[in-house]
């Protein structure tokens, strides 16, 4: 399915339940971080040589937070206007002149952490 597709049947649920009204860019927002952060509580307490998440019983929830994330960015993006599919396409554009690929490969740094970049 394609994302204005998604989009649309975000958009039709919401309408059918009428809740629009709630649904200002500044709530899906607030809502986008809360779904992040439950998605990011599954993690919780996890070693980083360990299970992902910890506990094997929090492992079919994780499928449903990401979509949660999903619906709610889905929801945000068509509220406030915004092309997900155009901004996403700009970001990864400006993402790949900022960390050529055979300048960063293998490397954890932020753009302006490479003292070799320093003018």
């Amino acid at each position: 399915m394609r994302l204005e597709d998604l989009q649309a049947r975000v958009r039709a649920f919401s309408d059918a339940r009428d809740w629009a009204q709630f649904h200002s860019p500044r709530n899906l927002a607030m809502a986008l971080s809360v779904e992040a952060n439950e998605l990011l509580a599954l993690y919780l307490w996890a070693k980083d040589g360990g299970p992902q998440p910890a506990e094997p019983g929090r492992v079919p929830h994780v499928a449903e937070e990401a979509a949660d994330v999903l619906i709610c960015l889905l929801n945000f993006a068509d509220r406030a206007g915004i092309d997900l599919e155009a901004a996403m396409l700009a970001k990864l554009a400006a993402a790949e002149e900022k960390y050529p690929a055979d300048r960063v490969r293998g490397q954890a740094r932020k753009y302006d952490e490479y003292p070799e970049w320093k003018k």
